[in-house]
């Protein structure tokens, strides 16, 4: 679900969900839902439609989901960022996310190989991570895609630099997709979990296939 950290072309799915997609900000300022951002820091909500990814970053589903940003200000000068998103999931045809070829990335439990379009279900997860070398800007405002890098850029003043955007280290995820249905779906897995939790690796669990 590279919802999705835009990492050195190493994350694969939770990191790069939101590479692809469209933001609906709410009110037509670019603020969004639930903008409450002061100095020290807050939240904002967003509605995103995006491109899910999954092993060598292959698309594999479209996401519409509801995606909060949260920054708090640390004593040491540091911002923590935490990114949440909630939704639904639809299936592109084509591989499914946890199948061959996948390097880099470790897999656990069973996977398959093929999915079919049209399947749906649900998603949910977090990406969080440090900001430092910058000053927070509560007025600032996000693109439509409203990425991790796109959120720096917009509320984070020059120089500013997100650990989830350098790579694994400081930088924690984990996103979960399950589709209902399993049997009228003609799933053979419909659970599949992407996750990094170490600082060092990302892991996949299970999968989304019907073959």
């Amino acid at each position: 679900m590279r919802r999705w950290l835009i990492l050195p072309a190493l994350l694969v799915s939770a990191l790069a969900l939101a590479a692809v997609g469209a933001a609906d900000p709410g009110d037509g300022k670019g603020k969004g839902k639930g903008h409450e951002f002061k100095a020290k820091g807050g939240k904002i909500t967003l509605q995103v439609v995006t491109t899910d990814h999954g092993c060598s970053f292959r698309s594999w589903a479209t996401d519409k989901i509801s995606r909060t940003y949260k920054v708090r200000k640390n004593e040491n000068g540091s911002y923590t960022v935490r990114r949440e998103d909630k939704g639904n999931f639809t299936t592109l045809a084509g591989p499914s996310p946890g199948a061959d070829p996948c390097p880099v990335v470790i897999r656990k439990g069973k996977h398959g190989t093929t999915l079919l379009a049209g399947v749906t279900g649900k998603m949910h997860g977090y990406i969080q991570g440090t900001v430092t070398g910058g000053t927070f800007n509560p007025n600032g405002a996000c693109t439509a895609e409203c990425t991790n890098k796109d959120f720096i850029a917009g509320f984070f003043t020059a120089g500013s630099t997100f650990t989830c955007n350098q790579g694994y280290a400081g930088c924690r995820f984990n996103f979960e997709y399950t589709a209902q249905k399993q049997k009228k779906q003609k799933l053979m897995f419909h659970h599949w979990v992407d996750r990094g939790l170490d600082g060092v690796n990302e892991t996949f669990i299970g999968d989304i296939a019907n073959s």
